[in-house]
């Protein structure tokens, strides 16, 4: 696979997921840094959506609920360059009936190369990083050069 750089913008778009047992710490996490999220597009699952922005205020395109397909909702957002920054925070002790779809989400991030804090402390870190109101270069699979090697290969 061949790689492009892009660029990410200042103004970011960001997905914000969190399972059950998390979203009270998403909701709290939102609110402590609702200033700088208030200046980016978010995007959230439908129930992590609905009780962010009942919390805060913070104006959020809700996706639907992960079990029924929001977190691949969010994975296609990824995958067009549409999210570009992810926050999940996911629960590692409670099993997951949608686990592959979560594990796809996750690992559609890493394809696309794109920020991912699983946690409070990772999101407090990446939120308060000089990068994360820049413009900031990234390379990403660049599916347009792969597309033309296909068209090449003999049938």
């Amino acid at each position: 696979m061949e790689y492009k750089k892009i660029t990410l913008p200042a103004n970011k778009s960001i997905a914000l997921i969190a399972h059950d047992n998390k979203k009270p710490d998403i909701v709290r996490w939102c609110k402590k840094h609702s200033d700088d999220l208030a200046n980016h597009k978010l995007y959230a699952t439908g129930t992590t959506g609905t009780v962010i922005s009942a919390a805060t205020g913070l104006n959020i395109e809700k996706l639907i609920s992960g079990p029924l397909g929001g977190d691949q909702q969010v994975g296609a957002l990824i995958t067009e360059g549409k999210v570009d920054f992810l926050i999940f925070f996911w629960d590692p002790f409670e099993p997951m009936p949608h686990d592959p779809d979560v594990k796809a989400l996750l690992r559609i991030a890493a394809v696309w190369n794109i920020p991912v804090a699983c946690n409070p402390i990772s999101a407090d870190f990446m939120v308060t990083s000089p990068l994360f109101n820049d413009a900031f270069e990234r390379s990403v699979p660049d599916y347009q050069s792969y597309l033309k090697t296909r068209d090449n290969t003999p049938k």
